[in-house]
């Protein structure tokens, strides 16, 4: 999976791999070192590679460790490249003999509303959507219609685990998980990897290449006391972490939220889509639900969210989701969406989330022919589909 990933970013970069100066590799679920066999798939170059296990953040971690590399002049070219083979079932621990990392967020969970017989990350996010029913008057059928519209627009995208559009009544009457949660509104277990290609400007110059897509802003938070300390379930799942990470990166990009066009958020479940309209100020904290019934999250509205289809849809393999919602992006600010695409889009951002935690929020911006700036540009970017056989060369290199 990483080899086709890979290959597809190299060939959208138009640069072989022996440019690549220095590698990052996310992954959950594998033995130490994983980063090292995949990329020797594409050439034994003896370059740096380090590996990234940051949960279901660990995609965008590794964006911003080659971002990071660039910046402070280690290296003019990184690949960061994401993939996971999956166990089949819910997330679970695998170690029993230690600290759960999340035994902090359980304890908050115990404490709010209990544990229940259900997966705990739905227990989690679908108790961080009750409380926000109780405490600003959403409902589980704004739950139904972030789905809905996900489902609507993986149609349109070849690379989605599911591509089939689905009914309010279906999604609302599917088989339960946890609170307002049905199964149509829960991401599946996947397999699959992702890859996106960062550069100098000075290198891509160097090389002839195009400078299409800047990295302007990103920024990475980690859990503070208030995910522990206020009892809300809201907060234990990471708004505060969203809140400030987006505060940051927008800064960083000088650019505001009424700004952004286009967005690829952690749709884990629909419930987080939901309070991470808030958390990344879309709108206003309480009025996700309002935001929704504008139809202010889809084509035609404010901002078009999850075009790809989002993890609902699209499956969330988790080193690779991260990296996945950056190739859409890069995708969508290039003109090269097909039918998702958002038109005239300028500015993205992705926004990708872990337990755990770890919240980074990334903003893209189109480059001008005019553009100066120290920050890195995403050279080429290419995932894998759901797919069990490898495609011929020539289809890669259309891809």
């Amino acid at each position: 999976m990483a080899r086709i990933a890979g290959k597809r970013a190299l060939t959208d970069a138009g640069i072989p791999y022996n440019a690549v100066e220095q590698a990052v590799a996310s992954y959950c679920y594998g033995d130490s070192t994983c980063g090292q066999r995949a990329l020797y798939e594409l050439g034994l170059t003896g370059i740096p590679i380090y590996n990234v296990n940051n949960n279901c953040s660990s995609g965008a971690t590794a964006l911003m460790i080659a971002r990071q590399l660039i910046e402070g002049g280690a290296a003019e070219c990184v690949m960061a490249l994401g993939f996971e083979k999956m166990e089949k079932g819910s997330l679970g621990a695998k170690f029993n003999d230690r600290t759960n990392p999340l035994d902090k967020h359980v304890e908050v969970m115990n404490d709010v509303q209990g544990f229940a017989p259900a997966p705990p990350a739905a227990q989690m996010f679908g108790g961080a959507g009750l409380e926000h029913h109780k405490k600003y008057g959403s409902n589980t059928d704004h739950l139904v219609k972030i789905a809905k519209k996900n489902h609507d627009h993986s149609v349109n995208n070849p690379y989605s685990q599911f591509q089939d559009s689905y009914s309010f009544d279906k999604i609302k009457g599917d088989k339960k998980v946890f609170g307002g949660l049905t199964r149509s509104m829960c991401c599946p277990t996947s397999d699959g990897a992702a890859c996106v290609i960062l550069a100098s400007e000075a290198f891509i110059k160097k090389h002839g290449l195009a400078m299409e897509v800047e990295l302007a802003g990103q920024s990475m938070k980690t859990d503070t006391p208030s995910t522990f300390k206020e009892a809300s379930m809201i907060k234990m799942v990471g708004a505060d972490m969203t809140y400030q990470a987006s505060t940051e990166a927008y800064k960083q990009a000088g650019i505001k939220p009424e700004q952004i066009q286009v967005v690829e958020l952690h749709d884990c479940f629909a419930a987080n889509e939901l309070i991470t309209y808030e958390g990344l100020q879309l709108c206003p904290i309480g009025k996700a639900h309002e935001f929704i019934d504008k139809g202010d999250n889809d084509y035609g509205g404010r901002v078009v969210v999850n075009p790809s289809g989002g993890l609902i849809s699209k499956g969330h393999p988790l080193g690779a989701t991260g990296l996945a919602q950056a190739a859409e992006i890069v995708w969508q600010l290039r003109g090269e969406a097909g039918k998702r695409q958002v038109k005239d889009a300028k500015i993205g951002v992705t926004h990708n989330l872990g337990l755990g935690g770890a919240c980074v929020v990334t903003v893209y911006k189109k480059a001008e022919d005019s553009v100066k700036s120290k920050r890195p540009y995403s050279l080429g970017a290419g995932i894998l589909p759901q797919v069990a056989e490898e495609p011929s060369l020539q289809q890669e290199s259309k891809l």
